[in-house]
């Protein structure tokens, strides 16, 4: 199978053409995150990207060269643990072709053969399709329910826990 999409870490430079992105995509976006949307906030996210406790990946279409979505592994534990919480979201007009699939196994892959993860969690609001079919698709497993378990955009909102194990990935 060709692969589709690049990702690559997040970097100053992808900042203009994110932020715009994510403004075009308020609708697509809204309940489900609130992503960078002005050059304050942009630059927020990418120092919470350090390499060692949060990892963002700017994912890309390979043949166009524009952007995807976006996937972060954030609280990355070492030790016993070697774990991280997996957070993704597409950009309009990019979603619904299967490119945020091929993205994400591209980001989990990366953490568990590089990062040498063992455990990557997707945390999903229940009413979010998409992302649950994603991660159902690649083999996550659900695990549990969180009342009130993320403040987005100023309300709590329930979740479901989604992960995966090194071991039972198929790549």
């Amino acid at each position: 199978m060709v692969q589709r999409v690049i990702i690559n870490h997040v970097h100053l430079q992808d900042g203009e053409e994110l932020i715009a992105a994510n403004l075009a995509s308020i609708a697509l976006h809204e309940p489900w995150v609130s992503p960078c949307r002005d050059h304050v906030s942009f630059q927020g996210y990418l120092s919470r990207c350090d390499g060692d406790r949060s990892v963002g990946f700017i994912a890309r279409e390979r043949e166009s060269n524009r952007i995807v979505g976006v996937i972060n592994l954030s609280e990355i534990v070492r030790g016993y643990f070697q774990s991280a919480y997996m957070g993704y979201y597409a950009i309009a007009g990019m979603n619904g072709r299967g490119l945020m699939s091929e993205a994400v196994r591209l980001v989990v892959t990366h953490a568990f053969s590089e990062l040498r993860l063992h455990r990557i969690e997707a945390n999903i609001q229940p009413r979010n399709e998409p992302s649950r079919a994603l991660v159902k698709r690649l083999g996550f497993r659900q695990e549990g329910y969180s009342p009130r378990y993320l403040k987005i955009d100023g309300e709590w909102r329930d979740h479901e826990r989604w992960a995966i194990l090194s071991e039972d990935w198929r790549g």
